[in-house]
């Protein structure tokens, strides 16, 4: 995926790393982690690359393989060699076709309220444009009053 350029923390294709990796940058995984990963940055799995993890980052691109939770503050992207086993939460979440994933997507957009709150919100608030079940008796339809 990446020709390293921004990249200032690589764990190469034969490697394996275990543990909690907090970093001020973006990670690329092109071998084998397990543990948790936190950035300020990006992380790019590609397509060699498998990860048990929960992360947390600016932006994720998935070419490989995870199982785990993505919470990303921009943007996740699931490119066609990308396979998930966990929940996504992101204002913004691109799919590509062939990416095999199971989990909950949670797409927050701009809310600060989260997604069940600002539905809700919009579904309760259009409500009142709509004529409520005692109002509909006076409707009339086909000339006839109902």
């Amino acid at each position: 995926m990446s020709s390293k350029g921004g990249i200032n923390s690589f764990i190469g294709p034969g490697s394996f790393f275990e543990g909690c990796f907090y970093i001020a940058g973006s990670l690329e995984v092109d071998g084998k982690f397990e543990g948790e990963i936190k950035t300020n940055g990006t992380v790019i799995v590609g397509k060699s690359g498998k990860i048990k993890t929960n992360i947390h980052a600016k932006d994720v691109v998935m070419e490989g393989t995870m199982v785990g939770n993505i919470m990303a503050e921009n943007t996740v992207r699931l490119e066609t060699t990308g396979k998930v086993l966990g929940d996504i939460s992101s204002p913004i979440v691109h799919i590509a076709q062939g990416v095999i994933a199971k989990g909950q997507i949670n797409i927050i957009g701009n809310s600060k309220k989260g997604a069940p709150t600002t539905i809700q919100e919009a579904y309760d608030s259009s409500s009142s444009n709509f004529i409520g079940k005692k109002d509909r008796k006076n409707i009339k339809i086909d000339g006839n009053i109902s």
